[in-house]
């Protein structure tokens, strides 16, 4: 039985191997990671435990309010679970945890959590100044009685994994590139809410998605997606953007899915969209005879994309 916590609080729990960390995309460099420690505990008749935090500590450091985050807090600990965790805490990050030194952390890990092993990566720091770096965290085992293991990172194509390099990615529209260092398609869920009608006007209606405002939105273009509907799945061309074809005062970015073979009302379901391929930036057509053009086109793209 899973054990899904929202803080360390109370808990009182022996003989975990933990890791810790903020584990955003649980992409494939954290999925190494956390495969190796589950499959290593379990070996050793020990429960594993991933720590991580929200919200993320940039967020509270340095006051980030944008949106960057590649999973939710929830999203998360359901990725967590599927790698074979045994105990997943998602604990409040706060300026005053951020003021703990390495020292005061461990102790606070090792009265809550009793862990015998911990797993980190090769850069990994805890504790105010990110004093609790690797030698450091080995020097405190000595003392705590628990034992370090550093699992490398990983590589894919010529760069290392890493959240923030995925982030910059999605950015830039290149969702194949983002999706071979997740593993997996990159997702975003929302509600469909009312938009202006413009699709039904010219026979190619849209789901319009309000998201989570902390979650990271690719870069404005059109996707070649699937979606995720009541639990079952479509092919969708969404575009991201602000209509350029359309006078509006409105400049913010909206999601515009169109969903393949599927009619019917979606007001207020809430469907999830996985990113497979960027078919175009976001252009100005001349008139809406040529955008609808294009659209048949991109629809026809995303069948031939996502089928193959």
């Amino acid at each position: 039985m899973v054990q899904h916590l929202t803080t360390l609080i109370g808990v009182n729990i022996q003989n975990t191997w933990l890791t810790i960390g903020s584990f955003d995309g649980v992409h494939i460099g954290h999925q190494q990671l956390i495969h190796e420690l589950n499959q290593c505990a379990h070996q050793a008749g020990a429960k594993s435990a991933v720590l991580t935090f929200h919200p993320h500590p940039t967020a509270v450091l340095r006051g980030r309010t944008d949106a960057f985050y590649l999973t939710t807090p929830s999203e998360k600990a359901k990725l967590l679970e599927e790698l074979g965790t045994d105990i997943i805490i998602t604990h409040p990050f706060t300026f005053e945890l951020s003021q703990s030194t390495a020292r005061e952390f461990i102790l606070f890990l090792k009265e809550h959590l009793g862990f015998q092993q911990l797993w980190v990566g090769y850069d990994f720091a805890l504790g105010k100044g990110r004093e609790g770096n690797v030698n450091y965290l080995n020097l405190l085992g000595g003392e705590f009685n628990y034992q370090v293991n550093i699992v490398e990172p990983v590589i894919s194509g010529l760069q290392t994994v890493s959240s923030s390099q995925i982030r910059n990615l999605l950015l830039e529209g290149s969702v194949d590139e983002a999706n071979n260092m997740l593993g997996r398609p990159y997702k975003v869920t929302g509600k469909v809410i009312h938009g202006d009608g413009r699709g039904k006007s010219i026979d190619i209606p849209t789901a319009n998605l309000e998201t989570e405002i902390e979650k990271l939105i690719p870069g404005a273009g059109v996707y070649a997606c699937r979606a995720h509907i009541m639990d079952k799945l479509y092919l969708a061309a969404v575009n991201i953007g602000t209509r350029p074809t359309f006078k509006s005062t409105d400049n913010s970015a909206h999601i515009e899915a169109h969903i393949l073979d599927y009619s019917g009302d979606l007001y207020g379901y809430q469907i999830s969209i996985e990113f497979i391929a960027r078919l175009r930036g976001e252009q100005r057509f001349q008139s809406v005879e040529e955008l609808i053009i294009q659209i048949h086109y991109d629809i026809n793209k995303t069948r031939e994309i996502v089928e193959n």
